[in-house]
């Protein structure tokens, strides 16, 4: 183990998808809008009554931080839908929403091969849990070119659960070979945090997604404004 492995505080980092990598209302915020135009048929009412069941300002083409679809898996996005659409199977919505999802038109919080590569050199082992699928999540990474340089990817549907339940963090520590409290969870939203403490891991909130500092403070060692502010915290 080098000097900077043994001064650092972590060996490995697990990073949320949406929010944390990507900023979360430049790239789904964005997505969600035209989501509803599409659904709604531009039917102004039934817009609003989707936008209402989502918790999505129309006005503002954002969502509100009370959002249900923040932290939710697809198909819990989709049965939140799926209440302003009782004519549409959820299974349906469920394979629009993957299918748009992704081709989503993403926007990195930092510039992230280079940012990963940095982190990579340093030894760090680097994955990625998101309440995503885990086809959307590859996809996603794929997309922004950066999918290789993660060791573990993993989404709600990937057979280790989904956050807040610290199962799926625990399976990165597992596939790493990694103490969880030589690990850092980070994540935009409370279900981050919780399971990263669950897991008995170290925790930063990022101000990337919806929530404010003063709702992930009490969840956090450190709220950091993106990740980019990541290897200085960590000593990397």
């Amino acid at each position: 183990m080098t000097l900077a492995a043994q001064t650092r505080r972590a060996d490995g980092i697990l990073f949320d998808k949406d929010g944390t990598l990507f900023d979360f209302h430049a790239t789904w915020s964005v997505w969600a809008h035209g989501v509803i135009s599409d659904l709604g048929q531009n039917d102004t009412a039934l817009m609003q009554r989707i936008a209402d069941a989502a918790d999505y300002d129309l006005a503002q083409r954002r969502f509100r931080p009370t959002s249900p679809i923040i932290a939710c898996t697809n198909r819990e996005a989709a049965e939140c839908l799926a209440r302003a659409l009782p004519l549409r199977a959820v299974e349906e919505i469920e394979t629009y929403l993957t299918r748009t999802a992704a081709l989503a038109s993403l926007a990195p919080a930092v510039p992230l091969a280079p940012y990963l590569e940095g982190l990579a050199l340093a030894g760090l082992r680097l994955g990625v849990m998101t309440n995503d699928t885990e086809q959307g999540a590859r996809a996603h990474l794929d997309a922004a070119g950066v999918a290789e340089h993660f060791h573990f990817i993993a989404g709600f549907d990937s057979g280790h659960g989904a956050k807040p339940s610290p199962a799926p963090l625990l399976a990165f520590a597992s596939a790493m070979a990694l103490d969880p409290a030589r690990i850092v969870m980070v994540g935009d939203s409370a279900h981050d945090l919780i399971a990263g403490r669950a897991a008995g891991m170290q925790t930063i909130g990022v101000l990337t997604g919806p929530a404010q500092e003063a709702d992930l403070a009490p969840l956090a060692d450190a709220v950091l404004p993106d990740i980019g502010h990541i290897p200085g915290w960590l000593g990397a």
